[in-house]
């Protein structure tokens, strides 16, 4: 997979709260079995396929992050507001959105959201029925205004912003499905 072939941004978002996790950076948590954490785990297989990797939202735990950081375009917006300056930051390029607390991403799965549908202006997998918006591509240029007038009005839903753009389906089969399990709280852990 050449980097170089398509420019692109990856954008690993960092920014949650972690409440359910009891406030710990997730990002931050060993990846299972390996040595590291799941943020390590993506940010070296973020750079195998992009020279442009970058944290988006503000955490404290990762301050000392060596990786740029993009704040949110407005605060208290949730992911939207990562993913408008995600897209603001791409200037044109595709973007990749990955959520720093999916520890099961294979570099498979990357290559196949990077490759894939190369005509869609959005291309995200569904899991359990839902668009999965923190493991996706987007086409910079097509999806940035109507990203904007969400933020803008306050619907903040990602799932919204999928839907109002007409989101094109990565269609995964179920061990793909499974990568993209997240550790949301302490129990999510023994999966």
């Amino acid at each position: 997979m050449d980097g170089a072939a398509r420019p692109i941004v990856i954008g690993l978002f960092v920014g949650g709260r972690g409440s359910r996790m009891g406030g710990v950076a997730k990002g931050l948590l060993e990846a299972p079995g390996r040595a590291g954490t799941i943020l390590d785990r993506l940010i070296t297989m973020s750079r195998a396929v992009s020279s442009d990797v970058v944290l988006v939202g503000r955490h404290p735990a990762y301050a000392s992050s060596a990786l740029p950081c993009l704040e949110d375009a407005i605060t208290d917006s949730g992911p939207l507001g990562g993913l408008v300056s995600l897209l603001e930051h791409a200037a044109g390029r595709d973007a990749i959105a990955i959520a720093s607390d999916m520890p099961f991403v294979q570099p498979s799965l990357l290559a196949r959201l990077i490759e894939g549908r190369l005509d869609a202006h959005l291309l995200a997998p569904r899991r359990e029925g839902f668009w999965e918006p923190l493991f996706a591509r987007y086409r910079s240029e097509r999806v940035i205004q109507r990203a904007r007038a969400r933020l803008t009005a306050r619907e903040l839903s990602l799932q919204g912003l999928l839907d109002a753009s007409s989101a094109t389906e990565l269609v995964l089969d179920d061990d793909e499905r499974a990568q993209l399990i997240d550790w949301d709280s302490p129990s999510d852990r023994g999966r």
